[in-house]
């Protein structure tokens, strides 16, 4: 029975016979799509006396929101944190392949850099939606290079600067640009960082805390002017103390504003933080934790020599680390791998991680009325999966980008 033609003439698919994750709950029914969205089947049926024109059998695959990666700094060779002539053409390259790992949108992230490279590079990152072409582009994330000297990991020192001079202009002078910028990582201790947050929060960019010596009432103070992120928890920030907690803290705190969410990032590679750690953080705050990759140019290629912005890395199986040193400098792991891993190691429901990969994400950005869900009306960005949280398919706005061909789908 074909569907009512007076609403739309788009086609109407059916997705049968599987596990939906809608309401915290993986829950047996089917899905609808129509023109990229998520489609109300009762006001399909009561409505519009309509029907599905496209039936699909999903033989019983866990149906998930597409995975969202707010801090990924490059993969298969090409690092965004690079000035190159060919940078659009490394982006496209990074956006196709990360579909086979269930990303659909992603914040390409910039670590420590000249001005002459935000100047280069931020131009030529547009925010658009994903498709055939690749996983959607959601805004820059840059982190750095407003951060602590002693806590600034795998970041270039020579690059790394403070707002003593002129606060708010010293960011712009350096980024050159925020039109496409959607996070910005900063250590809150630095001098008048809360008026730098403020100005930030007010243009809708996401503050984040990270590679940072703050105690936890710089870190409570920069969360009242705004902030609401922390960059990769554990990793380039104060160790936890019982009198002062610092960062970590945040997780707990008593004094952040009613009604506003901590969200914080874990790079679940088990490398990056020891299993235990992740289920400190997952218990004290699990609506908070957000699933990152913090992956490098050196994701998908073999172990050797690659780079991070300025600095030159080593791949040593999972490790990464800066050259001759034991330094971690992000990460080789995939975000599916991150989600298993998280999953594992915490022994969470399955629903939660993959939470954790997209509606917390998209709750960080304030995105969840778009994406990160599987609610009516929300794009149609998502993944089949199997028990064991392999992707089989990825769909972006109801289309099929990409499928695992061994999985007799």
């Amino acid at each position: 029975m074909p569907s009512n033609k007076s609403v739309s003439d788009a086609p109407i698919v059916q997705f049968t016979n599987c596990r939906i994750l809608r309401d915290h709950q993986l829950q047996r029914e089917d899905l609808w799509v129509r023109e990229g969205k998520i489609l109300n089947p009762e006001k399909l049926f009561f409505d519009e006396k309509g029907s599905a024109d496209i039936q699909l059998d999903c033989k019983d695959s866990i149906i998930t929101p597409g995975f969202i990666d707010v801090q990924i700094n490059g993969g298969f060779g090409v690092d965004f944190s690079l000035a190159t002539d060919d940078f659009k053409s490394g982006i496209d390259l990074v956006s196709q392949k990360i579909l086979s790992h269930g990303v659909t949108s992603f914040c390409p992230t910039l670590v420590t850099s000249p001005p002459s490279v935000y100047h280069q590079v931020l131009p030529q990152i547009s925010v658009r939606n994903g498709g055939a072409h690749g996983a959607g582009i959601l805004g820059a994330h840059l982190e750095g290079p407003f951060i602590s000297k002693e806590k600034k990991g795998a970041h270039p020192e020579h690059c790394l600067r403070t707002f003593e001079a002129g606060a708010f202009q010293d960011l712009l002078a350096t980024y050159g640009s925020l039109d496409c910028v959607r996070i910005v990582t900063l250590a809150p201790e630095m001098r008048r960082s809360s008026e730098v947050i403020r100005e930030l929060t007010k243009r809708g960019i996401c503050v984040s805390l990270g590679h940072s010596v703050a105690n936890l009432s710089q870190a409570e103070e920069a969360v009242q002017h705004g902030a609401t992120f922390i960059t990769h928890l554990f990793n380039a920030m104060l160790p936890f103390h019982h009198r002062d907690p610092g960062i970590v803290g945040l997780l707990t705190s008593d004094k952040i504003p009613a009604g506003r969410r901590v969200f914080y990032g874990m790079i679940s590679d088990g490398i990056h933080t020891n299993p235990a750690a992740l289920r400190i953080a997952h218990r004290a705050h699990p609506k908070g934790l957000v699933l990152v990759t913090d992956a490098i140019a050196g994701m998908g290629l073999a172990p050797g020599r690659h780079t991070l912005g300025q600095q030159v890395v080593e791949i040593d199986g999972l490790n990464t680390y800066i050259a001759g040193t034991k330094t971690l400098s992000g990460s080789v792991a995939t975000m599916d791998t991150c989600v298993r891993h998280f999953q594992e190691a915490t022994g969470c429901s399955v629903e939660t991680a993959l939470e954790a990969a997209s509606l917390h994400p998209a709750q960080l950005l304030g995105i969840e009325h778009e994406k990160g869900t599987l609610n009516y009306d929300s794009d149609a960005d998502f993944l089949m999966l199997n028990d064991n949280l392999y992707v089989q398919a990825t769909y972006i706005a109801g289309e099929e980008v990409w499928r695992q061909d061994a999985s007799g789908l």
